[in-house]
């Protein structure tokens, strides 16, 4: 057993989209409403293997004698329940008018809590996200909001490109490889990403944009490798659209010069 059960298991359910309506609620009283929610700012939770990341979920809520501010925030996978986000009780209320507030709550997730936050392998718990918060209103009133926002949290990935030789005669073939590698949460280690779609790109010298020249798909331990033919000097890189669990990756340009 690796650190018991689901942290927020016992916190509530689905969610919606990143920024949404009032949701469905367990418990309430009075007209105090969430009216949107946004997580990291519409963007992506990308968690590596060492970096501790912190990011932010800004709650709008609505009450007609102002807004006092969030009791309880969580946030968990959607199908596993499964969490490693902490909320520190800190939370600060921005009045936007005489009934409504945005209301910051900051996520923290350290890597190195991960592997000990559940009892299955840590890497299933990438995906989709939701998140729940009780919010309080002046007056008294509250409500338990278990449908508030849908997001992704994300294993981060790494990828490289190498071109050899670096300098070839115009027309000549040349060999462009790469590694696809994504970060493991249980043993904290980057390891090699296999059967997955990665695009070639090309930028001429003096050009402003990369063009896709080709896809490949990455083998054993991540690995890719492809040969072109030069018509120009320029860049080349590798590109990774991401999936549900893992981030979009771009690597850094290789450059090519004609002899």
């Amino acid at each position: 057993m690796r650190g018991g059960t689901a942290w927020a298991a016992a916190c509530g359910a689905a969610a919606l989209v990143l920024t949404t309506a009032t949701g469905a609620h367990a418990e309430g009283r009075g007209d105090i409403r969430v009216v949107k929610t946004v997580v990291n700012g519409g963007g992506n939770v990308i968690v590596g293997t060492s970096k501790t990341i912190k990011y932010p979920i800004d709650i709008t809520v609505k009450d007609n004698s102002g807004v006092k501010g969030l009791t309880h925030v969580s946030t968990f996978n959607k199908t596993s329940a499964y969490t490693f986000a902490t909320w520190n009780d800190d939370s600060s209320c921005t009045k936007k008018s005489a009934t409504t507030s945005v209301c910051r709550a900051t996520m923290t997730i350290d890597p190195a809590w991960i592997a000990d936050s559940d009892d299955i392998d840590s890497n299933r718990v990438a995906g989709v996200w939701q998140v729940n918060a009780t919010v309080k209103a002046n007056d008294g009133d509250y409500w338990i909001s278990d449908d508030i926002a849908d997001y992704k949290v994300k294993r981060a990935a790494r990828l490289t490109t190498v071109i050899a030789p670096e300098k070839v005669a115009k027309g000549a073939a040349v060999t462009v490889t790469g590694k696809l590698s994504r970060a493991n949460w249980e043993d904290l280690k980057y390891h090699g990403f296999t059967g997955q779609q990665v695009r070639l790109q090309f930028r001429k010298s003096g050009a402003a944009h990369y063009s896709t020249v080709r896809t490949v798909t990455t083998g054993d331990a991540g690995k890719l490798s492809t040969r072109v033919t030069v018509t120009s000097a320029g860049s080349w890189r590798w590109y990774f659209p991401g999936t549900t669990t893992t981030s979009r990756k771009v690597s850094a340009g290789d450059a090519l010069g004609l002899k």
